[in-house]
């Protein structure tokens, strides 16, 4: 396991380091975005009116963030397979998944409002949270495993 360690020394570094890019996303997001619905799901919101915000500054700092966590864990896909069909197929995606989960936010916003709180934390938690690189890896390392 060692041996194999310092054999790919670069690519562990490379992986750790955009790694813990993804965390200081995570750990600076109040100060990084704009997202009243931070604190607002922090608190006991089940009886609480959604925050005031600003539509296109929530859009724009949703999408920011989106992008920066897409950009990283492509790298990331990238360190650790080195594969280019793997990185255009996950552009693919990010790009599709991105937009359908931005068009769902400002639509269940607008339309469905307070009523659907729990829609709205869901599709936002997908928008800001790096979770479809959690699926890509394994789902990847799988497909190259079976092709051996």
């Amino acid at each position: 396991m060692l041996k194999l360690l310092l054999k790919n020394k670069e690519k562990f570094f490379w992986s750790l380091f955009l790694i813990l890019l993804l965390v200081l996303i995570r750990a600076f997001e109040e100060t990084l975005f704009y997202d009243p619905f931070l604190n607002y799901y922090k608190s006991e919101y089940s009886h609480l009116p959604f925050p005031q915000f600003n539509i296109f500054k929530l859009f724009f700092s949703l999408g920011m963030r989106f992008y920066l966590n897409s950009v990283i864990s492509l790298l990331l896909l990238y360190v650790i397979f080195k594969d280019t069909k793997i990185i255009k197929f996950s552009i693919l995606v990010y790009m599709i998944l991105g937009s359908v989960l931005m068009i769902s936010f400002i639509f269940v916003l607008t339309f469905f409002g307070e009523e659907h709180k729990m829609t709205l934390f869901y599709v936002r938690r997908f928008i800001i949270q790096p979770i479809f690189i959690l699926l890509f890896i394994p789902g990847f390392y799988y497909q190259k495993q079976i092709k051996k």
